[in-house]
């Protein structure tokens, strides 16, 4: 049977792979300056090079965006002619096949149309009047269409939007730094991170423990068994649940090793802590180490002062080191916890609590088998600038506030 009606669209690929290595070097950190820049702001000096054993950075790979003086890509369709076997055999099979040249769809889309689509996907409630915190692709096709009087569709309209460098319409939720001693605190386990304590390179054995609690880990029993996957269908997963209980499991990730090592326990607190820190301290490797330093925030567990005497009188070589509030995006085993999250606990189908600590057990076995520890990028310099851009931000957005001097001219 012959074939009559497939086209197969083949873009030309267009790009260049460039290596940015960035090396800096660095003996050991440098006290924290500023120094001016032309615009008033300051910036926290990066370290420079210095001699004799230096500490080489990662470098970086990014793939830089194609030249705008480029020609726009054409298009090229291949045609294929009918089969010479089956029916359609004859003079007509014979023929050999076409290929033609395209323009690219993008072309019939200026940038001022382009401009016009993306204005339309900020503009919800303001001129529209419609109750919507969010339009649909065909929304936004529905109304483009009546805006630039000529067809689109739904999907050059997503195209058009997911080529746009900044998408208003688009959302994260964010905790914002607010403790007066944020980078203070942060920079502290930031240079843990890189091997680095008050300044001076740890010792080889040394260990460094990033610790939290994921809590309220329940156990859904649904309603309903799943349906295993067929042919053009994915497997079907009951929504309604009853639940079936909920565990917190304690985490305690090794920074240099990629090792994980936890319990699960009914609740949190002072005691369900004091265990994990027995299990973790009660081990070779980090009961006899010089020092192992605890990362954690300010959770009930473990807050204040008084934890880190508790520490350090059940264990003398523990120092525990608290990120300042709002500051778990720091910690590494958030890291950990996400890919718990990600690969172990969704969807979330337990049918009881010891089936859900089961599971949870399995995967700290099936990582520990190959420990790998995180490629953790994000120094205390990283840091500096992101809190002195929030701080322009944060000021510019006061000044433009209604009722302000700077707004008031």
């Amino acid at each position: 049977m012959g074939v009559s009606s497939l086209k197969t669209v083949r873009p030309v690929a267009l790009g260049v792979v460039s290596c940015l290595v960035l090396c800096h070097y660095i003996a050991r950190p440098f006290l924290m300056s500023s120094s001016p820049r032309p615009d008033g702001s300051s910036t926290l000096a990066r370290p420079r090079h210095t001699s004799g054993s230096e500490h080489a950075w990662s470098c970086s790979f990014m793939n830089s965006p194609p030249s705008p003086t480029w020609p726009p890509p054409l298009v090229s369709i291949f045609i294929p002619v009918p089969s010479a076997v089956g029916v359609n055999a004859g003079p007509e099979a014979s023929s050999p096949s076409r290929t033609t040249l395209a323009v690219d769809p993008s072309r019939s889309f200026p940038p001022l149309d382009r401009a016009v689509v993306s204005s339309i996907a900020c503009d919800v409630v303001a001129r529209t009047g419609n109750p919507l915190s969010r339009q649909s692709t065909t929304d936004l096709a529905r109304r483009a269409r009546d805006e630039l009087n000529k067809p689109i569709s739904r999907s050059t309209v997503w195209r058009i939007l997911d080529e746009d460098a900044i998408k208003p319409w688009q959302y994260e939720h964010w905790i914002f730094p607010r403790a007066a001693n944020f980078f203070e605190k942060a920079a502290v386990v930031l240079d843990l991170y890189e091997g680095y304590w008050q300044g001076e390179r740890v010792d080889p054995f040394d260990r460094i423990i990033s610790s939290d609690e994921k809590t309220s880990i329940q156990a859904r029993i649904r309603r309903h068994p799943s349906l295993g996957p067929a042919p053009g269908r994915r497997r079907r997963v009951e929504a309604e649940y009853k639940r079936g209980g909920a565990l917190q499991y304690l985490a305690a990730w090794d920074v240099q090793e990629g090792r994980v090592m936890g319990l699960c326990e009914a609740k949190t607190g002072i005691e369900p802590f004091g265990r994990l820190v027995h299990q973790v301290m009660e081990q070779p490797v980090y009961g006899s180490a010089d020092r192992v330093f605890w990362v954690v925030d300010n959770g009930s567990s473990h807050r204040g002062e008084a934890s880190v005497k508790r520490m350090s009188r059940a264990y003398p070589n523990a120092i525990l080191v608290h990120l300042p509030v709002h500051a778990s995006w720091l910690n590494q085993v958030e890291v950990y916890f996400s890919l718990l999250q990600r690969k172990v606990l969704t969807p979330n189908d337990s049918t009881n609590l010891h089936e859900l600590e089961l599971r949870i057990k399995l995967y700290e076995e099936l990582t520990n088998k190959q420990p790998k520890p995180f490629n953790w990028r994000f120094t205390k310099y990283d840091l500096f600038d992101l809190l002195q851009r929030l701080a322009r931000r944060e000021a510019a957005s006061k000044a433009a506030a209604p009722g302000s001097r700077a707004s008031r001219g």
